[in-house]
């Protein structure tokens, strides 16, 4: 039951990034309304991050840094940093990065998937994993 939380824990963070970003375009960022609220120089507290949100996509920033946690992920073989990869990828594909998002979403997953099955591979009496597959008949 253990392993099985493990495995699934990373999928659900991604899945619930996604969800998130999707939450924060839809209903926080594109809204007319409150773009027109911020307009105004004495526009509500939240404007602020609402800015710094629209810079963090309008500069590439979310995209620059999914690349960055991608990277991090083929250097630094951890299931943590496949999942910030993926995440970071799924948050940008989301807030309009669409190419740095779609690289880092697909890189991420695939190492996690790597990772995941490695870790799962029994290991024999010296340590070594048996990467070989047998077709079954």
């Amino acid at each position: 039951m253990k392993s099985a939380f493990r495995i699934s824990l990373p999928w659900l963070l991604i899945v619930l990034a996604g969800i998130a970003a999707a939450l924060v375009r839809y209903l926080f960022i594109e809204p007319a309304n409150l773009a027109h609220l911020c307009e105004e120089n004495n526009g509500p507290a939240w404007c602020g991050i609402r800015q710094a949100i629209v810079i963090a996509f309008y500069s590439y920033g979310l995209g620059y840094a999914a690349l960055a946690a991608t990277v991090l992920a083929l250097l630094w073989k951890h299931p943590v940093s496949a999942c910030l990869a993926a995440m970071l990828g799924f948050i940008a594909l989301v807030m309009y990065c669409y190419e740095a998002g779609a690289l880092a979403l697909l890189i991420g997953s695939l190492r996690l998937i790597r990772l995941q099955a490695n870790s799962l591979e029994p290991a024999d009496e010296n340590g070594q994993r048996d990467r070989q597959v047998q077709a079954q008949p």
